[in-house]
């Protein structure tokens, strides 16, 4: 229980209304008008999606290696199973490299997805793997490595300099303006796991400029930045996230009884919950154990991720397998490149819950 201190002391300060400093009150959502938008939207279910055929964000969105024929066949996939949702990240130096073809790669994927019955979440800023992004030709995946070719957005030291924010205020507006009364986008994540790869309160300036940047565009889809970390070291994230979403994410990846606490805990808010990262088998987070727990808590389900592909997460943070083979047990991932599932009963499991009213 002691890791879950800091997450608790956010929530007495939320209630209490200490360090409004950090609460960017301008157009937040109230909770009323964030509990009516979740009332009128189906059970949130689906996974975090990029194709197989792309080892980041920018081999997804640049313009020599966007890949719709894939894009098209893998949401086939999920629609199938009953996903009605996908995470999908971008990337501002795909956008810095060509803003109107990156934008035109956008519009053609939310086209692919309300093909097949699927809403997404975008996601704006990401602090997780690799601190140097770069345009143009990215690498080869390394074998049995998990994310190898992961790139942070905008990137270490990009993020904490703040002789970067215009340009970055630029893109953000752009992007959230073009796209902000558009039906086939459901919720902007604004940043993911902010304070990650060593950065912790180093991320604080750039998260809230883009909850700022955000709210002055004022899209008719809700903020969010969702809690992830649990320490003290992110305290002072945790505050600017929790005080500022329109409604509640989190990412958890252990088993159901550390998850119910996180559950309980962020119910506090009184605002509607989506889990935008969930499942890693080998750590006993499993479709099995936790999607129906998720189901009864009216919680969203987001799972990481959906084809095994060229970001080889279906091996574990942190333990290669330097041969490449595939793992005992996979970490990620619901289908192969063929579309045929990991688990059968996994899948079963998946339209089961997701047909439910």
């Amino acid at each position: 229980m002691k890791k879950y201190f800091t997450i608790l002391t956010v929530i007495l300060i939320v209630s209490s209304g200490f360090s409004q400093e950090k609460n960017i009150k301008n157009n937040k959502w109230t909770i009323e008008k964030a509990t009516n938008w979740y009332n009128a939207n189906q059970w949130i279910i689906g996974a975090n999606f990029v194709p197989s055929t792309a080892i980041n964000q920018l081999e997804m969105w640049q313009e020599n290696s966007f890949d719709a024929a894939t894009i098209d066949r893998e949401l086939q996939y999920a629609q199938e199973i009953g996903f009605n949702t996908m995470r999908v990240y971008l990337h501002s130096l795909a956008y810095k490299a060509d803003p109107k073809g990156f934008k035109k790669r956008v519009n053609n994927y939310l086209q692919l997805a309300n093909k097949h019955n699927i809403k997404t979440i975008l996601v704006i800023f990401d602090d997780v793997w690799d601190k140097s992004p770069k345009i143009g030709k990215q690498p080869e995946p390394k074998p049995g490595t998990h994310n190898s070719g992961w790139v942070q957005d905008p990137g270490d030291p990009a993020s904490r300099e703040v002789s970067n924010f215009p340009e970055l205020e630029i893109y953000v507006k752009d992007i959230i303006g073009t796209f902000k009364d558009d039906k086939r986008v459901l919720i902007w994540d604004l940043y993911n796991e902010p304070g990650n790869s060593d950065k912790f309160s180093a991320s604080v300036p750039l998260l809230e400029k883009v909850f700022v940047w955000a709210r002055e565009v004022n899209p008719s889809q809700p903020l969010t930045a969702g809690i992830w970390q649990w320490s003290k070291k992110f305290q002072e994230v945790n505050v600017i996230q929790a005080l500022n979403s329109d409604i509640i994410t989190y990412h958890h990846y252990g088993e159901p009884k550390d998850h119910e606490v996180v559950i309980n805990l962020l119910k506090t808010h009184g605002r509607p919950m989506i889990c935008t990262e969930y499942m890693a088998r080998t750590r006993n987070s499993r479709f099995s154990n936790i999607l129906p727990l998720l189901k009864n808590e009216k919680i969203g389900a987001i799972n990481w991720g959906l084809v095994a592909g060229k970001s080889n997460t279906i091996y574990e943070w942190d333990k290669p397998v330097e041969n490449g083979a595939e793992p005992v047990e996979w970490f990620h991932d619901v289908f192969r490149k063929d579309g045929t599932p990991y688990k059968q009963e996994e899948v079963d499991l998946i339209k089961k819950l997701s047909s439910e009213k």
